[in-house]
């Protein structure tokens, strides 16, 4: 049974913050560090300001999530708990998948709430301005949310809290905003308390906000062996039934017990890219076939899928068709015995099979396809290679004009054509 969250339900986080993942582009640093540090502040407020048993969480943010843990699940629960939503406005969240699921979900809440009994309850949503959006700009479920940023300070309503962190001209109208928001999660959280709700399947929730993002897909292939087809000297700690079971990771990590490839789907998805899983084996007709492809692509390649003819051909087959937009991510855990064994074999393998694509971006290739070590790494490289891929799609992949009728175009007429109709008149 859903319960008030209040007093009661301690575990509960006041807030979720939800926020729109900002593209990494060159050589740059964490572009959503300021969001972090915006989440720390709140944090630290709301804890003077309530009587939140020390060692549970105040709120919730993606990026607090371990490697190790299950993204999905995690997120789920989070929505499913959190006392008040508060969504981080900008151009890019609005058109954000994710952050329109995670509106929906907590909004469903306090659909549910109502349909008991309490028509009066007001949304638990305290929105905040990161970057100030145009009202036309905003979506219904947005537009239907009555909010008076002002009261934060008029420099913030004008110019969002990514100016007031960023300027020092700002920083004390930074602090004062950053407080007052504090002040309106906990006023939220007591005067409008909302039943938990049950974890639902993040993958299958509608987007608040519509299907902006829908056009935005990337493929994730594994080239690994399967459980039944493994090579000799290879133990089977690391594979499953399927080769998209395969985990590098087990060995050294007691968490890494799901498949990398729904690890790296998550990621996928929380950069707002709708996402498939394939085997080598199922994905290669369309990553060699000659149709204009719908996407980047991702390969997560096992060493010891190299041993396999089959898969190296196909892998040789990949890198001679040159497609730009395809990046390869190479794990390879060196604790695991057989690797440190076998290891400077396979790789000579692998440099002959892929030679094209290994040249391919620069240091971004060479960290990603030269052994990535720890679940930990592949977490930190795995957003530039998403975004790289998606950049070289962007810059290479060809562009069809959609299908229509024909257009005439206008026949220059010159002195002659025009003597001719004289004659004629």
């Amino acid at each position: 049974m859903s319960q008030v969250p209040g007093r009661a339900d301690r575990r509960a986080p006041y807030f979720f913050l939800s926020y729109a993942h900002t593209p990494r582009f060159g050589s740059s640093a964490d572009p959503d560090h300021w969001v972090h540090r915006l989440f720390r502040d709140l944090c630290d407020h709301i804890m003077a300001l309530t009587d939140h048993p020390a060692g549970q969480p105040i709120g919730f943010m993606a990026r607090e999530m371990r490697s190790g843990e299950r993204w999905s699940d995690r997120l789920s629960e989070a929505l499913a708990t959190c006392q008040v939503f508060v969504p981080l406005y900008s151009p890019r969240y609005f058109v954000s998948d994710a952050c329109g699921k995670e509106w929906w979900a907590f909004s469903q809440r306090q659909v549910r709430y109502r349909a008991s009994g309490d028509t009066t309850a007001r949304p638990a949503i305290v929105p905040a301005l990161w970057v100030p959006v145009q009202s036309e700009h905003l979506p219904d479920a947005a537009v239907s949310l009555s909010h008076d940023h002002e009261r934060f300070g008029q420099d913030y309503a004008a110019e969002g809290l990514y100016a007031l962190m960023k300027l020092r001209m700002f920083r004390e109208e930074y602090e004062r905003a950053v407080y007052r928001l504090a002040q309106a999660i906990v006023a939220t959280a007591r005067q409008n308390p909302i039943p938990t709700g049950e974890s639902l399947d993040f993958a299958d929730l509608p987007n608040a906000f519509g299907a902006q993002s829908g056009s935005r897909r990337l493929r994730i292939v594994v080239a690994a062996p399967s459980k039944q087809e493994l090579p000799p000297g290879r133990s089977s700690h690391c594979y499953g039934r399927s080769a998209v079971d395969w985990n590098p990771f087990r060995v050294s990590d007691a968490e890494a017990t799901r498949p990398l490839a729904e690890f790296a789907a998550e990621e996928v998805r929380r950069l707002d890219y709708l996402t498939t899983i394939q085997s080598l084996g199922e994905a290669a007709g369309g990553l060699l076939a000659e149709r204009p492809p719908d996407g980047p692509t991702l390969v997560l390649l096992d060493r010891w899928a190299l041993a396999d003819p089959g898969q190296r051909e196909l892998l040789a087959r990949v890198d001679l068709a040159a497609r730009p937009w395809v990046s390869v991510i190479v794990p390879w855990d060196q604790s695991d015995p057989d690797n440190a064994s076998f290891g400077s074999e396979l790789q000579t393998v692998l440099e002959k099979t892929l030679p094209r694509t290994l040249q391919r971006g620069r240091s971004v290739s060479r960290a990603a396809t030269g052994g990535v070590p720890s679940l930990e790494d592949f977490a930190a490289i795995l957003p530039t290679v998403i975004q790289w891929a998606a950049a070289q799609f962007i810059r290479y992949a060809p562009v069809h004009p959609p299908k229509g009728p024909a257009i005439a175009r206008p026949r220059l007429r010159g002195p002659v054509e025009e003597a001719a109709d004289d004659r004629r008149a």
